[in-house]
């Protein structure tokens, strides 16, 4: 069990590194960034970071792992024809239920 003191000391460390991160860029960047390549950058970090915390998450999720990129698969190819988030999500939902029920049955 951890004690409380520690508890406040991890708390505080936490918090000011959570601070300093977010902090730093606005007192180090006070200009706009001029350059195209660090624009370029700035722009795809939440893509990609959203991408590499999604992506291993679907594997894990479901109970067979051909139902998990049969799923992956169907959304990529939905969002590729440009269909709205909603109809990628449940398109991806549903084959992952009709793969997992057709797995369940056969074994």
């Amino acid at each position: 069990m951890i004690r409380a003191d520690a508890f406040f000391l991890y708390l505080i460390v936490m918090a000011g590194v959570t601070y300093l991160i977010r902090m730093l860029p606005l007192v180090l960047c006070r200009k706009k960034i001029e350059n195209r390549f660090i624009r370029s950058f700035l722009y795809y970090i939440p893509y990609a970071v959203l991408s590499a915390m999604t992506i291993p998450a679907i594997f894990y999720s479901t109970g067979y792992l051909l139902s998990a990129v049969l799923g992956l698969f169907v959304a990529v190819l939905l969002a590729l024809f440009e269909k709205n988030l909603l109809t990628v999500a449940v398109g991806a939902c549903a084959t992952v239920f009709v793969v997992e029920y057709i797995l369940h049955l056969l074994g």
